[in-house]
């Protein structure tokens, strides 16, 4: 009788240990990834379903943390206000703090790209955003800018600032992704424009340099600016 000995596999058959070890799930972690897929390929690459494979497990898995997609975007939200700063309230200069703070917030919702679009459709309710309305708050109570005018500055204030870095992201899914692309297309506009036959468009086609003149953020600190300004004919 010959005896048999069990022959190990060849090591290029065995099964390679995964050495990798995952995180546990959690919120932090579903946000953390979610985040990552934004700032990679921009909001219309996010899904639950994306998450989940960057996360190597299943959709159904998230919702034990995470309720659904209009969740999530809530936390990636609250997420990006937590880049925001607020100065402390100085009433000498409440409203170069206002425009300050609404320029560095304009600069933080470009550098998440589309993640504008998501905070335009929702209240800010998370612990971020509420640090953030507060503080915002305090500088124009400090300016003595009474509470309804405070309260409706703030929500108009912040539509101007996300509608203007929405549009950004356009521009750039539409491929002006550079300050170069940004002036060929004004060019164009420009060249438009005086094309126009000046007597049926007198005003346009004498202002042409002014109607398409600035940059983006002279642009954006005019609009706040002047936000700002009609706010302190308020102010006692």
């Amino acid at each position: 009788m010959t005896e048999t000995t069990e022959i190990p596999p060849p090591p290029w058959r065995r099964p390679k240990k995964n050495t990798r070890q995952r995180r546990p799930l959690s919120q932090e972690l579903i946000v953390d990834t979610a985040m990552g897929i934004l700032d990679a390929e921009g909001i219309d690459a996010l899904s639950m379903r994306r998450v989940a494979v960057d996360l190597r497990t299943g959709p159904a898995s998230l919702y034990a943390h995470v309720a659904n997609k209009d969740e999530l975007l809530e936390l990636m939200v609250d997420r990006v206000v937590a880049e925001l700063e607020v100065p402390a309230p100085d009433p000498a200069r409440w409203q170069e703090q206002i425009v300050e703070a609404g320029l560095a917030a304009h600069r933080v919702w470009t550098e998440h790209p589309g993640i504008a679009r998501a905070a335009l459709a929702n209240i800010p309710v998370g612990p971020n955003s509420l640090r953030y309305a507060e503080g915002m708050l305090a500088i124009l109570r400090a300016g003595g800018v009474p509470d309804r005018q405070a309260g409706w500055f703030i929500d108009r204030v912040s539509l101007y600032l996300l509608a203007d870095a929405f549009e950004e992201s356009l521009h750039h899914e539409r491929g002006r992704t550079s300050e170069e692309d940004a002036q060929e297309y004004l060019q164009q506009i420009r060249d438009y424009f005086q094309s126009l036959p000046p007597d049926r468009f007198p005003v346009i086609t004498s202002m042409v340099g002014t109607l398409v003149g600035g940059t983006g953020d002279e642009r954006l600190r005019f609009g706040l600016e002047l936000m700002v300004r009609g706010l302190a004919s308020y102010a006692e």
